[in-house]
Parts: structure tokens; sequence; C-alpha cells
């Protein structure tokens, strides 16, 4: 008998790579995905709780479904991720109708799990985080995808502790993987047609730092650089304090590094950066940005910004107004402060009204904005070269790729362009992307 599942997924590029592992484990479970929850015997959410109220969300979410299980008592219907690390067995206390939830370091249970809801319809959890050993040898075996472009995790987990931040609590501590499975895994996604690598973790830059035995994260650069067939590499999430010399080096020696970094500074106050246990000051942070932009004049930056931080003055904000205005970021992703169970951030006392912290927060994304169209402007008339990835969403006439700065450009071509690097004239900016004509 056929079964089919769906997966819905939310957040950050880690659980990107985490439904591919699910996706993975459920086919070869004698399950095929399809695009609609009506279609399912097995519906599967998996979380982020990053932002705001992330558990309502999920919760509202779930409510959409049960409508189906009412007609259908056999469906079955899973949460994973990071709310499910969270919430754990309070879940199906919550949900009735829910029959299983998994965390982040039990996708490999997945199976086991469904088939205890197919055979005795049986509910269960399993949120336990894993030792170093066990999650060394759960990273995801990747599957053919046909794709320009994949995500490749070279580590999980966080030390930070960032006092507004859940990822600790939910991801676990920080374990980074073998150099020798992440070249044999880029290689492997090269000889299948895969032109650029994104490498992936909580803070990639302290890839290898815990490990003696292991390289850095520089000289894993250096060692995907080598790689016959890649012709691009990226890399995220960046904390500011762990970005060395030699990692900054790199984006003027490692020739298929993309000139694009996302460097999130947060506040641009040295006390709002102490109370968020960010390990560096502001003249810290700046000193890294100039030394990458003297190392790669072209280098594109973008960032994230919290407003509203307990405790946040005037002079705070515009600290960190100050800091937009002089590092020139070409995009930033901006966020309202929310309170994150078990934070130290939580705790805090927060003065603050809601009418004050939207005021500093729409100043920000003017300033912001007014600045990512005077940086991307600058691309017009320029002729840039643009890695292919697809048909473009604006036109069917039309592929769209990104430039190294990871600009989306947009252009009349056909689809034998893809996967190759061709010259773009810029003509147009947008406030997304760019259009242009092949040259």
């Amino acid at each position: 008998m056929d079964k089919y599942f769906f997966l819905e997924t939310f957040g950050c590029q880690m659980n990107i790579v985490d439904s591919e592992q699910i996706v993975a484990l459920l086919s070869a479970n004698g399950y095929t995905q399809v695009d609609s929850a009506k279609k399912a015997d097995l519906i599967l959410l998996n979380t982020c709780s990053v932002r705001d109220k992330a558990e309502r969300k999920v919760y509202g979410h779930l409510g959409r479904f049960k409508p189906l299980k009412d007609k259908r008592p056999d469906l079955i219907i899973g949460v994973g991720g990071c709310v499910a690390q969270q919430e754990g067995e309070k879940m199906l206390a919550k949900v009735p109708f829910l029959n299983l939830v998994f965390g982040t370091h039990n996708i490999h249970r997945l199976p086991e799990l469904v088939k205890q809801a197919e055979q005795n319809c049986q509910r269960g959890s399993a949120t336990d985080f894993q030792d170093r050993e066990t999650r060394l040898n759960l990273f995801p075996e990747r599957t053919f995808q046909e794709s320009v472009n994949r995500f490749v995790t070279v580590m999980q987990g966080c030390d930070n502790f960032c006092s507004y931040c859940i990822v600790p609590h939910v991801r676990g501590r920080e374990i980074s993987r073998p150099s020798d499975e992440v070249i044999a895994e880029v290689q492997g996604l090269v000889s299948q047609g895969v032109s650029e690598v994104t490498l992936l973790g909580q803070n990639v830059n302290s890839y290898g730092v815990k490990d003696v035995e292991e390289i850095s994260f520089a000289q894993l650069l250096h060692r995907l650089n080598d790689i016959d067939g890649l012709q691009r590499l990226r890399f995220a999430t960046s904390h500011p304090k762990d970005m060395t010399a030699d990692l900054i080096d790199c984006f003027g020696s490692v020739g298929k590094l993309c000139n694009h970094i996302h460097l999130p500074f947060q506040s641009g106050s040295d006390r709002i950066l102490k109370l968020m246990n960010r390990g560096y000051t502001r003249d810290d942070y700046l000193a890294k940005v100039n030394r990458l932009k003297e190392v790669c004049p072209d280098i594109r930056l973008t960032t994230d910004i919290i407003v509203g931080f307990p405790g946040e003055t005037e002079d705070d904000f515009q600290a960190t107004l100050d800091m937009v205005e002089q590092v020139g970021y070409a995009d930033a992703y901006t966020f309202l402060y929310s309170p994150r169970v078990e934070t130290a951030a939580a705790k805090m006392v927060d003065d603050q009204s809601a009418w004050q912290k939207q005021q500093r927060f729409d100043r920000l994304l003017q300033l912001q904005q007014q600045t990512s169209t005077a940086i991307w402007q600058t691309d017009i008339d320029q002729v840039l070269p643009v890695l292919v990835e697809g048909k473009s969403r604006r036109s069917e006439s039309q592929m769209f790729g990104r430039t190294t700065t990871n600009r989306i450009v947009n252009f009349t071509g056909t689809s034998d362009l893809i996967g190759k690097i061709v010259s773009v004239k810029i003509n147009e900016s947008h406030r997304n992307s760019h259009i242009g004509d092949r040259i």
C-alpha cells in the first residue's frame, strides 16, 4: 500500500538541511512526499523557535490539520525542530490529536516513532540531547537532488549563550564535523552537478576550535577551494568574535569564496553588547569590517540587528544607527526584541513601551532601505558574473542567478545555462533583485 507524507519547514538553513534528512529517512521507509496535507498519510512540521510567539504560531498551525484528523483518525501528525525540542511532551498534552514529537537531536528516530503510530496508535516523543559521539555519527547523509547550490553542515550547536538567544537551549552544545567528511561530501555533491556550496553552522567561524586535531575553518576553506568543478563557496552564519585574521584573509586568497559575508552586529552600543553577552565591542567589530574591506574591496556585508533590547536607551539606539551608516550594509535583517524562555535576557527589566520600540524600528528600517538602495544601484551598468540557478519567477523567458555578492539577477536566457557562470550587464536595480542582459 502506498504511503504519502507532507512536510512543511520553517526557519533557517539548518532546518532545510534537517528536512532533507527527514525526506531521505521517510523515503527509505516507504513514504512518498506530496505537496498537499490533504493527500498525506503523515503530516510533519519542522519548526523554528527563534522568533517571538513561535510556539503559539506552531500550535495555531497544527489547528489547521484537526479537521483532516477528524475525518481520518489514522492520519499521523508530528512536529520536529526547535519548538519540538523546547516544548517536548508538553505538546502531546496540549494537542490531543498530535501523534509524535521529535527534537533536533532525534531526527534519526523518526521512522521508529512513525512505525509506533502506524502499528498501535502509540503517541511518542524523543527530545533528549545526544552525546558528542552519537551526534558526530548522525550528521545527515546527503541524497541526490538536482540543484546548482546545496547547503553542507560543518558544525552544530552553539557555546556562546548570547543572552537573548534560544539556540544553545534547542540545538545543544557545539560540535564540529570531521573535515574529511565535509570534503568528501562536497566532492560528492560536485560530482552530481552542484556548482556552489554554502557551509552551515550556528557559529561556523568556530569550526574545529574545540578539536586540537582538526584543521581550522580557514584551512577547510582552502581545502575545499582545491576541489575541481566547484565554482563558488559561501558560509553562514558568522560570529564577529570568532572572525579570525586568517579567516578574514581568505576573502583575498580563496578564489572560489564569494564576495559576501553575513556578519551580525546586533547593536552598535558597547553597553548593550555586554548585556547581550556578545563577546566583542563596537571597535572590535569595526576593525574586522575595515580589514575585510581592505582584503576584498568589492565585498558586500549583510547583518542582523535587534531593536528594543531590555534597557536600550536613545543613545544606545543612536549608536546602532551610526554603525549602519559607518559600515554600509547591503542588506540587514532587523528584529524587534522578543523574550525567549530559558534565556538570560528574558529575566531583564524592560521599561520601553511598544510604541517606542516600533518608532525606533521604523527609523532603522528607513535608514537601512536608503543604504541598501544606494549600494545596489552602484551595480547598474556593471557587467557581473552570475551563476545561473534556474527559471525566473518574473517571466517564462527569463532565467535567474546570483552574483558573487549574493544578489539575485533576472535576465533573458534559456535552461541550458543552468549551472554556468555568465556575464550579465545590470540595467535595473529593484528592492530584492536586479534585471539585466546577458553579454
